[in-house]
């Protein structure tokens, strides 16, 4: 690749942000210019990128005409307000907070599975990456799909406190503690249920018919990149004290019978899939913490067939939530727009 970019990251001294500038160095990306972006909080801050430090601007008064890829990494206030000025600078927008997810006219990508959906990026400029958990169900669930049609999906997933952010991390480790201490765990106003040694059933607000906003977007997205909008997908989402790794735990039902055989060989083909699927053995299965924390790849085990007698598969499913999700999927973006130089 002869050409080489100016690139921006919105959001660089956030946990996605810091992921993906370390990506753009490890995959080596072909970065002519690195421009740190985030709120006046982090003026002052700088970013190593090959071996140099990179002082962090101001988002605000940015001009984006000066870059030719940008990487939103902040939440989707930040990407409803500049990711459409930026676009219209001429700039490349790469969005993962999932604020545009649900617009016809912006390409909802997960390369290995329709990278062929970039050719229209022109109408926007923008490019949607979907949430993390999304990531992981998506390449675990096409090559199944693809070879017998799942009508209806159920999942629940277990997400990393990592998802809701630095200070949400922190949190926990405070609350960590003084459980540990047998003082007791003390809340902060507004914090809403206690992260250290529980599992909250809340990831996001909830919208009027009582499911919350992640677990909306999940099935919004599982449905619009497999483009299956018939597909009945129900979602459960959770928080729990695990800081990095989101676990998934899938049951789909199928057009034809799939077999537990069958489709551990699919997803041993599949791309960014690993499978660990030994339960006769300890640790014959993958966990957060052992195979999905700071990796790239989705993780699957627990490959089982329905106990009833009808066409159903279960699975379990792993992967980093801030690496494998947000930010590798980001990069996968900007790689494949780098091959047709954008």
């Amino acid at each position: 690749m002869d050409r080489s970019f100016k690139v921006a990251v919105v959001g660089a001294t956030g946990l996605i942000g810091e992921t993906l500038i370390e990506l753009l160095e490890e995959r080596d990306f072909p970065v002519s210019t690195l421009l740190a972006l985030a709120s006046d909080r982090s003026l002052g801050h700088s970013v190593s990128f090959r071996g140099r430090s990179y002082p962090v601007a101001a988002l605000t008064g940015f001009d984006f005409a000066q870059c030719d890829l940008a990487f939103f990494c902040a939440g989707a206030a930040v990407a409803r307000q500049y990711a459409p000025h930026a676009a219209a600078a001429g700039c490349i927008v790469i969005d993962s907070s999932g604020e545009f997810s649900a617009h016809a006219d912006v390409p909802l990508v997960v390369p290995p599975l329709n990278a062929a959906a970039l050719s229209r990026i022109g109408t926007s400029g923008l490019v949607a990456s979907p949430r993390g958990a999304s990531i992981a169900l998506l390449l675990t669930l096409a090559p199944l799909h693809a070879a017998a049609t799942a009508t209806r999906i159920d999942v629940a997933t277990y997400q990393a406190v990592s998802g809701a952010g630095r200070a949400a991390l922190e949190e926990l480790a405070r609350q960590s503690i003084e459980a540990l201490s047998g003082r007791g765990v003390t809340l902060q106003e507004g914090a809403g249920a206690q992260l250290a040694f529980n599992c909250v059933p809340q990831v996001e607000a909830f919208a009027d018919n009582g499911y919350s906003a992640e677990e909306l977007q999940i099935a919004a997205e599982t449905a619009r990149v497999l483009a299956a909008p018939e597909l009945l997908v129900h979602v459960t989402a959770v928080r729990v004290p695990v800081f990095y790794g989101d676990c998934i735990a899938l049951h789909l039902d199928t057009q034809r019978r799939l077999g537990a055989a069958e489709a551990r060989q699919l997803l041993r083909n599949a791309p960014g899939v690993t499978v660990l699927d030994e339960p006769g053995r300890p640790g014959g299965y993958p966990t957060a913490a052992t195979e999905a924390a700071k990796r790239d790849t989705v993780c699957v085990g627990r490959i089982r067939e329905d106990l009833a007698p009808d066409w159903g598969l279960n699975l379990w499913i792993v992967a980093d939530n801030t690496r494998r999700g947000a930010s590798f999927n980001s990069l996968q973006i900007a790689q494949a727009l780098a091959q047709r130089a954008i």
